[in-house]
Order: structure tokens, then sequence, then C-alpha cells
């Protein structure tokens, strides 16, 4: 008979770590009978598995007093569930389901997943974000039977940071359907779309337009790239930052495409948001060089499936990931890098968020570029080295790990 595990996440909708849910879900009821937890249905199932779904129908709240009377009816209710299913196994995915699977714990095994990286995310901040880094995470942490992170470079954290006992602690990456994102990449872009990669080089971002992914440097990187080169930017994604990046653009006196204004699709543009696209990789394969400027990450997925679409990468040396899927022998260094790094599978880069250096960063990125652009054999080179590290990425490898997690745990 299979073991019962449950998945709990806050809330479905778009993003990184609900991708991440589907996966597991439905790669792990290869092996074991598997139902999904979610709070609430506010957002919707976007990657839907088909497994099981308990909705728990719980909002968040609008003031401190109903928030934490929904909190408290989270944790009724998913120890209800946890009981009627016979849960042998529930794994929570992101901070909140965290809390809310830990003080809802019988006799099941807990194993937390924790995406991203806890210390350097700016989203955590203010009285509540002290609260959650000093008290919520430290106390509650230390109470999971396992925690997974994505990220070798999570684990300094969990254990310096918030005091968990490093025998708890497994790395296990973030993984992609290898096969089904090359295949997509194949896919021909419309003649609109031809038309633009065949007037310029390309240089192409994906992921959503947010705070984490710092892509306001990358517009002031490109305008001054424009006038060494013709090129063109195209974002894929949107997010709330979607007017911020629009106006800032325009501000540096770039042309700006923006499809949910239905503009025409011509390769008049310098920038191109293009918007959320049901199969992003079409238009990542031809495009000339992937570029990622994030301010902190887990182990993320646009950039591990630009990989396996065989483009050279260049991204920021940032909190957690990049180092790990482009130069994976080297160390964390202790400093941030203030020069190019050539990684085995793809280029680091300076980070884009010290007020500081950033002017000087900023340099060393639109030369980079300048230089990439102009070197076809090293692009190639990197493409191929990028796509044979994606190789390392696939569901059975990474589920192979899940598995064996999942039962080391059953047999304590």
């Amino acid at each position: 008979m299979k073991k019962s595990i449950l998945m709990i996440i806050p809330n479905f909708g778009l993003g990184g770590a609900q991708r991440v849910f589907h996966d597991h879900s439905v790669e792990l009821q290869k092996q074991y009978d598997v139902t999904e937890a979610v709070f609430n249905l506010d957002e919707p199932n976007l990657y839907p598995s088909g497994n099981p779904l308990e909705n728990m129908e719980v909002p968040g709240g609008n003031n401190a007093k109903q928030k934490a009377v929904n909190f408290i009816q989270r944790i009724i209710r998913l120890k209800a569930i946890k009981r009627r299913l016979h849960t042998d196994v529930c794994i929570s995915h992101l901070e909140g389901a965290d809390y809310v699977n830990l003080l809802s714990k019988s006799c099941e095994k807990i194993i937390l997943l924790i995406h991203g990286s806890k210390t350097h995310d700016r989203n955590i901040n203010g009285v509540v974000g002290w609260l959650r880094k000093k008290v919520l995470m430290p106390l509650l942490y230390r109470r999971a039977d396992r925690i997974v992170t994505v990220s070798r470079d999570i684990i300094p954290e969990m254990v310096e940071d918030f005091g968990v006992d490093p025998h708890k602690l497994v790395v296990i990456n973030n993984s992609f359907d290898v096969a089904q994102v090359r295949a997509q990449s194949l896919e021909p872009v419309d003649d609109a779309m031809q038309a633009i990669y065949a007037t310029a080089p390309v240089l192409i971002t994906s992921g959503r337009l947010a705070i984490q992914k710092n892509q306001a440097p990358l517009l002031d990187i490109f305008a001054t790239l424009l006038a060494r080169q013709p090129a063109k930017l195209v974002f894929i994604g949107d997010g709330e930052l979607r007017t911020d990046l629009v106006k800032h653009a325009r501000a540096l006196g770039l042309r700006v495409y923006e499809a949910w204004n239905n503009d025409s699709l011509t390769p008049d543009y310098d920038i191109y948001f293009i918007g959320l696209q049901a199969n992003p990789f079409k238009y990542i394969r031809p495009a000339t060089l992937f570029v990622f400027p994030s301010a902190w990450e887990g182990f993320p997925l646009a950039l591990g499936e630009a990989m396996t679409c065989g483009i050279p990468v260049v991204t920021t040396d940032c909190p957690t990931g990049p180092r790990e899927m482009l130069a994976p022998i080297s160390s964390t260094p202790f400093q941030p890098i203030r020069a190019m790094e050539r990684g085995k599978y793809g280029i680091l880069m300076p980070m884009l968020t010290e007020t500081v250096t950033l002017t000087a960063d900023k340099q060393v990125w639109v030369d980079t570029l300048d230089q990439l652009l102009s070197n076809a054999v090293e692009r190639e080179q990197l493409g191929k080295a990028a796509q044979q590290r994606s190789d390392d990425f696939s569901h059975a490898r990474t589920f192979e790990r899940w598995a064996q997690v999942i039962d080391a745990v059953l047999a304590e």
C-alpha cells in the first residue's frame, strides 16, 4: 500500500513555487498517494496536477486580529485533514504553509521545502519581518523532521541564522522537464516576432516584474549598450512593477512595445514587454543572450529553463542558485564579485543592488554584453555548455533523491 503524502501551499496563481508544487505533485504521485491542500482558492490553479485537492477555505484576513483568527483556523483545519487522510508525510511549500504544517503536527512526519533565500529576501522586512526571522523561523523550523533546500547556499542560512540542526538539512535542486522544454523551444515564433529577431541581436529575460527580479538596472545597462551597437531587449512576464519599468524605459529614451496595450508588433521598438506566454521557450531559444539580473533567488526555474534551451546565459551572482548552476565546483565568495566571472556553464556577473558600486557594476555588464554580442564562437560554446549542464536538472534525478528523503524520514 502506498504511503499517504499531503502537500500544502498557501495559494495557487502564478509563481515559481506554484510550478514546483505542481511538478512535485505529479512526480511524487508515481510512488505515493498524493493529496494537495491550499489555504483558499482566491488565486486560480494555473498548474493543475489532477491529484485530489483539499481547499481549507480560510482567507488571509484584512487586519491583525482577523489574520490571527484565520491562522488558528488554518491549523485546526489542516490537522483535521491530516487525521482524515491518515497522512504519513506532510510536505509544505512556502513559509506560511510551513508554520501551519508544523503547528498542526501529530504523528505524521514533517518536511519543509525552502524555495529561496530567507536571509537575503528584501520582502521580509519591518516589524513583521523581524518577527519572522528572529522568532518564528528559529522557534518552529527546528521542529521539522527534514528541511529540503533548493540550493546548497541556503544551508548555511538555516544553520547560522535560524538554528536548524544540520543533520535535518538536505539539498535537492529544482528540476525541469528537460525534454518538454527543448521540444517546446523548437516551435516557431510568429512572423512579426521573427522579423524582430532578424533585425538585431536579441537579449531576453524571463520572470515576474517584481523587486526580486531587479529589472530596472538592466534597462540602464541596455540603454548604454545601445549606444555601442544595435540590439533588442525582450521581457517575458508580468507583475506589479510593470508600470514603473515601462516609465523608466521611456525616461531613458527607449522605444517601448507593450503587449497589454495591443501595440502593433514591429521591429521599430528597442524594448519589448511581451507579457506572459504559454510557451516562453520558443522566444528564448532563438535569442542571442539570456540575461538575468535578480537580486536574490532560490534555484531559479527561468535560468535553468534558458540553459535547457541551449542559449548562453549571463546572470548576477546573487544568493542563491546561479553560482551553483553555472560554476558548481566553485566556492561561494565571501564578498560580492565586482568583475565578470566565466563559469564552466555560463557568465556570472556583479549584482546590481549596491548603491556605492552600482555605476561600476553596470559598466561591467555593458562591457561584457558588448563583448559577447561581438563573439559568436564564444556564445555558441556557452550555449552548448549551458544545455549540457541542464541535463543534471532532470525530474528523474531530482525525484529519485526526493524518494530517498521521504523513505528515510518514514523509517525513523
